[in-house]
């Protein structure tokens, strides 16, 4: 489990087009091997400069992938900080397109391994003042008996379906479950609300920022998110946030329009995890100064695995989280009577990805019960008179 290297070479035999790449302050992180992301804005210029390198390209919404060819053995990482300029301006938006985990131990995975747990009761929802919608950026979400019945896990089912052993190993994959589980920890603190779901990483917790930005967008877009949870991220390689990630999260915190179509009152509030890197190194888009970071906790002190940070914003219970899970036997066999690998739809699980729909959920909880937009009741969620503030981890928030 604590096997970094030997988790380093699975995800490099299984993701070939991936790079390992040292930060400028000497940290890894890993990129798309020849691919460049661009603004729609700046695309002229650079396809420009970037010609006698390019291979194809393919537009989305906002942006356009750069796609180079592979001979020219082109350093993605120095041409984009050679396109947005030198010093600490950028004058193009142009990043490498790395790679996001849900939250990890370090490269990829959780802070620990699911565990089996004994069946739950189903979150009671008491009569809503008003409704509120929560998008979850994640694996997806597998069939629950706390919400299967619900009008709104069934408009989105067959296109959120997780998949827990993708490489056919017949083991669960690393973070298959990851999606249901958050989705459960959401439901444990606002039962009345909404999930709307994008599967944006795999079962193994790797998906790249262009999957995330184009979420982000079509969430932007959808303008029905009162609260978006994202228990993913990545370091970058010069620790300083992607632009277009930048915009697709400014976009979606500030625009949007309600269901009946009129422009919305209140921002959309974004909660991510802050990272399980055990240091200080910004997560992004946690570290996005619009966007609530959330740590995690082992009781009252920082849990070991948690990173922390000028950047992070609240903190919670981050250890030995119960929720929903999904359904699978995998082959190891029984240990002292138990079978470590057969779930049946419930698991205790750690991770700062854990904390973040904790806080989720209690803005999403209060703002329901009392009527507030979810910038209200975050507000009051994180106000530092409600709970102490934690050096490097923010409010700490009791959910």
């Amino acid at each position: 489990m604590f096997d970094q290297e030997a988790r380093l070479d699975r995800l490099l035999a299984r993701h070939r087009d991936v790079s390992v790449v040292a930060s400028e302050h000497g940290g890894p992180t890993l990129i798309r091997r020849d691919q460049l992301l661009v603004s729609d804005h700046d695309l002229p210029v650079v396809a420009d400069m970037v010609r006698r390198w390019s291979d194809s390209s393919e537009d989305h919404v906002t942006l356009t992938r750069i796609r180079l060819r592979g001979p020219a053995r082109v350093d993605v990482c120095e041409l984009a900080a050679q396109l947005s300029g030198d010093g600490g301006h950028r004058r193009l938006a142009v990043a490498p397109n790395h790679l996001v985990h849900g939250q990890p131990l370090w490269w990829c995975g959780p802070a620990d391994l699911p565990r089996p747990a004994a069946p739950m009761d189903a979150p009671r929802a008491a009569a809503a003042a008003a409704p509120v919608t929560i998008a979850v950026l994640d694996t997806g979400l597998s069939a629950h008996p706390w919400y299967e019945s619900y009008d709104w896990y069934r408009e989105q089912r067959e296109e959120v379906i997780e998949l827990l052993d993708a490489d056919l190993d017949y083991e669960l994959d690393a973070q298959a479950g990851h999606g249901t589980f958050i989705a459960g920890v959401l439901l444990q603190r606002a039962p009345a609300a909404r999930i709307r779901a994008k599967r944006v990483i795999g079962g193994d917790g790797v998906g790249d920022e262009l999957g995330m930005i184009r979420a982000l967008n079509w969430f932007t877009r959808w303008g029905r998110a009162d609260i978006v949870n994202l228990s993913i991220g990545c370091h970058t390689y010069d620790d300083r946030p992607s632009p277009l990630v930048a915009r697709a999260v400014a976009a979606l915190a500030s625009a949007g329009r309600g269901q009946d179509g009129e422009p919305r009152r209140a921002r959309t509030i974004l909660v991510a995890c802050a990272g399980n890197a055990a240091s200080d190194r910004p997560f992004w888009p946690a570290a996005l100064k619009t966007v609530i970071a959330v740590a995690a906790l082992d009781g009252d002190d920082r849990a070991w695995f948690s990173s922390y940070g000028w950047w992070v914003d609240a903190c919670t219970q981050g250890v030995g989280l119960t929720s929903c899970f999904v359904r699978f036997d995998g082959p190891r066999p029984r240990i002292n009577g138990l079978d470590p690998d057969r779930f049946s739809g419930y698991a205790t699980w750690s991770g700062t990805s854990f904390a973040a729909p904790a806080v989720a959920g209690a803005i999403a909880g209060l703002a329901a019960a009392e009527g507030l937009s979810a910038a209200a009741a975050a507000d009051q969620v994180l106000d530092p008179a409600a709970g102490p503030t934690l050096p490097d981890l923010g409010v700490h928030v009791r959910t």
